[in-house]
């Protein structure tokens, strides 16, 4: 359930992955126990730019303070395009932590991934925070992911839809992307825009996570959408070099 940076982006690129966001997993896991993830975001720091086709989520912990400072930092290079959270594997509710992490990213004005779906994590529990903070823009992982409410698959959905300042997007990297209908109700649902292509690599395998955007039963324009230009748009990677940061 792990890879090497230059396995990560192989893989991707082998899929026709142009760009691939990755954060630290010792940053994260074991769930429950105490990481450095200040220590595990600089190792990432250093080694993502020096492998082409890779990007950086600085993950950003509130029960860790000091990787508030580090995002600060960090967001300043141009490889480092977005914050992670991870509620789950950091082990505290969002409804605990959630005023001080909208009221960073807002300050920040950084694009967030969030994992979404689980007990700490319900995405109908980030809505009152992305109300109240119109200037964040969060990314609920994990189309379908319910396992903390029963499995239901239509959580990321509802709370995109409950988000009345339109700073809520869902994206493609869960399991059960692989249910026949699951995107494709989600584009019904929000529309193509709010939709980003997510592989969760190398959790799971990029290409079978490409290749279920790509014979989605959706209009080739749609497809697009959700493969780049939203994400583009999102991270504004279209400020990047499209060479990458590494010699090919």
């Amino acid at each position: 359930m792990s890879a090497a940076a230059v396995q990560v982006a192989a893989r991707a690129q082998a899929s026709g992955i142009q760009w691939t966001i990755v954060s630290p997993l010792a940053g994260l896991m074991p769930r429950g126990r105490i990481t450095d993830v200040v220590l595990a975001n600089e190792a990432a720091f250093r080694e993502v730019p020096t492998v082409q086709g890779l990007l950086q989520y600085v993950i950003v912990n509130p029960l860790q303070p000091k990787t508030y400072e580090q995002a600060r930092r960090m967001l300043q290079a141009p490889w480092c395009v977005g914050i992670k959270i991870h509620p789950e594997e950091h082990a505290y509710r969002i409804t605990d932590h959630g005023e001080e992490l909208f009221a960073f990213f807002e300050e920040v004005g950084a694009p967030v991934m969030t994992h979404s779906g689980c007990a700490n994590s319900l995405p109908i529990d980030f809505v009152p925070f992305a109300n109240r903070h119109p200037g964040a823009k969060v990314l609920l992982a994990h189309l379908g992911n319910g396992s903390g409410d029963n499995g239901r698959v239509d959580l990321q959905v509802q709370a995109v839809q409950a988000a009345k300042q339109g700073n809520l997007w869902v994206d493609t990297s869960s399991a059960r992307s692989i249910l026949p209908g699951l995107i494709e109700w989600g584009v019904r649902e929000l529309g193509a825009e709010r939709l980003l292509f997510g592989s969760d690599t190398p959790l799971y395998d990029a290409a079978m996570q490409h290749t279920r955007i790509t014979m989605a039963d959706l209009p080739d324009a749609s497809k697009r959408l959700i493969l780049r230009e939203n994400a583009v748009k999102f991270f504004r990677l279209d400020r990047l070099p499209a060479a990458g940061f590494a010699a090919p």
